[in-house]
């Protein structure tokens, strides 16, 4: 079963704008998220009517040995009304019905404490049951979703969401709909036995009931839009603490922890006052509820003991009983109060839940999508245009044919669009116009999952996950043997460095790769992309933020890798660009040259002053390792002669 289907309809949202669900919407979809738990719920919900019978029946049997006790002490003490009309035997003494009727209660009580383990264990498994499958669903729906989610929201929202929200939305059915079924049905049984015992008492005694009622309406009211900016204020914490952890260096760099600490104070200080604001209110309402209730004691002792001295109302099977019933009819009542801030808590986080369940998956493999398992023919970017935003485009009209087995390079400046075409081609984002064609296909016929894992990625920013090295090279293919796991670490140059780890291919990698060097990920990345075999290698400026060796390894990995693949290679570094059998120029969205290196030079006046600019840097670079090495032998020389100077004193001074 699933959240976001099924029972629960979704609530239609358009244009991306922000959705603001009404109350009876999120309160249908949350009554169709229990009914689909309703077998248990009705188990808890039966042990819950079971366990206020047994209450009676402690207060009944209370109240009847009060009568007794009274009978035998009094002169003029009344018979009890004994239960069910069975009476002890005329032989026992007062101590053995005193005693029958302890033992009673006693077994009772135990029979109620059992019984409240049942319900207290079954309660929590639903609980937990509901939370799980939440969080799973969740989790399963973000998988999912493309990139344009995750672009107009923050991580930190995603995450609270995930775990806060989806705890909030369980609490509705286990605190919300179970406490609220087993407050009526207690209310309803309470108020059935106390007009059994005296219609006018009753009416008396619960005459501000209605108010109770207005009040929670009222409160509910007041507190759900604190509730939901709340939730936004759980994720303003979230974010500025993951963002420190994430930037922890930068912090550090420039010796910002106290200001960041200050930040991280002001964000909790803000929910702080916000609960504050809230607890204020719940404080308020409580008692004033209650001092509601508690003036029904007073009618209940000025009426019902008038009606004990007149005899029409029984001391302990009649007032006492009253009294403890119109106590617990009071705590009920405001078990009313808790579940109305849980309502609103819950509606608060179930419109933040459901608007993660309710986004529509925009990249999907449609119903009769055709399977691709490797590029034959090659691969055409047709009269391509694509945006981040509707006011910004950042492709326009690009058209360029890749032949299978081709390796072509993608260079220009930054913002030009660059990795936009990498995710164009891997479908992480849909093309607004024109067409991308693999083997004359439109990438939008073919199946999704093929053409992402018939193409293979290296990122500039190698992203490693915390788990062994053998784990991040064959996350694409989890089967994997070991001697396929070792062949695509040798194709990437990744094998030597392994073996010097201290546990080799089962060495663990720390967060994001921490524990490595750049290089060293870069070559991970590399060897996770060639696990799969894939047919198409895309390289998205795979040496761009490494040193001038690390790059030759990675350049050395990436030849071997290139071999029989059709490869698409962004990177401004001229050292890359040259293994390329031709290279595209994009500037501004449109592809400005197309042609080989040399072609370039010529035609192109973007590329010959890259050209320029890194070869004046190379000899630049030569120029100070000359002066270096230079300097480094006249220190060699003086070193030397100030030697010899020095042996040479020594020598005389022996002559």
């Amino acid at each position: 079963m699933s959240v976001g289907t099924g029972g629960i309809q979704k609530a239609e949202k358009s244009g991306g704008e922000p959705r603001k669900v009404s109350s009876a919407t999120l309160l249908r979809r949350l009554l169709a998220l229990a009914l689909e738990y309703r077998r248990p719920c009705v188990m808890v919900v039966l042990m819950q009517t079971v366990l206020v019978i047994l209450s009676l029946s402690t207060l009944g049997l209370t109240g009847v040995g009060i009568d007794y006790l009274s009978s035998q002490v009094l002169s003029n003490g009344e018979t009890p009304h004994w239960p069910f009309g069975i009476s002890p035997p005329a032989s026992w003494s007062p101590v053995q019905v005193i005693v029958v009727l302890s033992l009673t209660i006693l077994a009772v009580a135990m029979l109620t404490a059992g019984l409240k383990y049942l319900a207290a264990v079954a309660s929590g498994a639903l609980s937990q049951h509901i939370l799980i499958r939440l969080r799973t669903e969740i989790y399963a729906k973000l998988q999912r979703l493309g990139f344009q989610f995750y672009d107009s929201g923050e991580s930190s929202s995603i995450i609270n969401r995930a775990a806060g929200d989806a705890n909030n939305v369980r609490n509705f059915v286990d605190g919300v709909i179970i406490r609220l079924i087993t407050v009526f049905l207690t209310l309803t049984v309470f108020l059935a036995y106390m007009f059994r015992m005296h219609v006018e008492l009753t009416l008396a005694c619960l005459a501000t009931t209605p108010l109770l009622w207005v009040g929670a309406v009222v409160f509910s009211r007041m507190v759900q839009p604190a509730y939901r900016r709340a939730s936004e204020l759980g994720d303003v914490m979230i974010r500025t603490l993951v963002e420190n952890l994430q930037g922890i260096q930068v912090v550090k760099g420039f010796a910002r922890e106290s200001e960041q600490a200050d930040k991280f104070r002001a964000a909790n200080h803000d929910i702080r006052d916000l609960k504050t604001s809230i607890f204020f209110r719940i404080s308020t309402f409580q008692p004033a509820m209650g001092l509601l209730t508690q003036a029904n004691m007073l009618v209940l002792i000025g009426y019902g003991g008038v009606l004990v001295i007149r005899g029409e109302l029984a001391l302990g099977a009649g007032l006492f009983v009253f009294a403890n019933l119109l106590h617990e009819f009071a705590n009920q009542v405001a078990h009313i109060t808790n579940i109305v801030n849980s309502i609103q808590s819950s509606l608060a986080s179930a419109e933040r839940v459901f608007e993660v369940l309710d986004e529509p998956i925009r990249i999907q493999s449609s119903p009769a999508a055709a399977r691709i398992s490797a590029v034959l023919q090659g691969i055409e970017f047709d009269n391509v245009s694509f945006g981040y935003s509707p006011e910004k485009q950042v492709i326009r009209n690009v058209s360029l044919r890749i032949n299978a087995g081709e390796c072509v390079g993608i260079t220009g400046p930054t913002g030009a669009g660059k990795s936009t075409l990498l995710s164009l081609l891997k479908r992480f984002y849909d093309v607004e116009s024109g067409r991308i064609l693999i083997d004359g296909t439109d990438v939008r016929d073919l199946n999704l999952s093929d053409v992402r894992r018939l193409m293979g990625i290296v990122f500039q920013e190698s992203f490693l996950f915390s788990n062994t090295v053998a784990a991040n090279i064959a996350f694409g293919d989890p089967e994997a043997t070991q001697e396929r796991i070792e062949e695509a670490a040798r194709i990437a140059s990744a094998d030597s460095f392994i073996r010097e780890l201290p546990d080799g291919y089962q060495s663990m990698v720390g967060e994001h790769g921490s524990n490595l060097s750049g290089g060293q990920r870069q070559r991970l990345s590399l060897a996770r992309a060639m696990l799969t075999n894939p047919s198409v290698l895309l390289l998205d400026d795979a040496t761009a933020s490494v040193d001038p060796e690390t790059e030759h390894e990675i350049r050395e990995a990436m030849v071997s890798a290139m071999r029989g693949r059709t490869t698409i290679i962004v990177s401004n570094r001229l050292s890359t660009l040259r293994q390329t059998d031709r290279i595209v120029v994009l500037r501004n969205g449109v592809i400005e040259a197309v042609g080989t290196h040399d072609e370039l030079l010529r035609t192109s006046d973007y590329y010959r002053e890259l050209s320029d600019l890194q070869s004046r840097h190379e000899l630049e670079q030569k120029e100070l390792d000359q002066n270096e090495e230079t300097d480094d032998g006249q220190a060699m020389t003086i070193h030397m002669t100030g030697a010899n100077r020095v042996s040479g004193r020594r020598m005389t001074r022996v002559v």
